[in-house]
């Protein structure tokens, strides 16, 4: 189906790289492939279901509310022009290839990724491959985190963890959303990875 319609905090500009801290100012081909190369979820809860549709149906009942309600906020905010569809197992929402014919590296038949929701053996976890591209973005969502969650900020390599299910931003995560059209998001992927 297609959108026609709208760990761990690490220093300000710089994003988690196997264990250290990487400028995002530096960020070459091989440290774009660390970090967005393998966007698999962890912890051996990749889903077999072939729509969203699906993948929602064959969750936990107290998972099934939140997924829908993420999926809900990030649908309603995206710019246009992104597609959704399942990914690696898990809710995508891409650069479809009628935008972006080359495809993800990794595996050109697939669409650029963007953001995925997956639910995760001990939490849910959140994708945003921008918010690890543009450091004005990622200082925006650290500072505006606290402000919408009780919480400490969770985030890995290339997602946002959440364990309580009643601590979840669904603005903050629409607004997140909102930050990047198709367009600027093939070019921050286009700088870091095939330059």
């Amino acid at each position: 189906m297609k959108i026609e319609n709208r760990g761990e905090a690490v220093p300000s500009g710089k994003v988690k790289n196997c264990g250290e801290a990487v400028s995002l100012n530096k960020l070459n081909k091989e440290n774009f492939i660390s970090i967005f190369g393998n966007i698999k979820p962890k912890n051996n809860m990749q889903s077999k279901a072939s729509t969203p549709e699906e993948y929602i149906e064959s969750l936990p009942e107290d998972r099934k509310e939140v997924i829908s309600k993420l999926r809900k906020v990030i649908r309603k905010n995206l710019p246009k022009g992104f597609g959704e569809g399942m990914y690696y197992g898990m809710l995508g929402f891409v650069v479809p290839h009628k935008l972006y014919p080359a495809g993800y590296h990794c595996d050109p038949k697939i669409p650029l990724p963007f953001m995925s929701v997956a639910s995760q053996k001990n939490f849910v976890a959140v994708y945003h491959m921008g918010v690890y591209s543009d450091p004005k973005l990622l200082d925006w969502f650290t500072k505006e985190y606290g402000k919408h969650c009780k919480t400490k900020l969770d985030m890995g390599k290339s997602c946002i963890r959440f364990k309580k299910m009643d601590d979840i931003p669904y603005d903050l995560i629409g607004e997140l959303a909102s930050k990047i059209t198709p367009q600027e998001w093939i070019s921050h992927y286009e700088k870091s990875f095939r330059n």
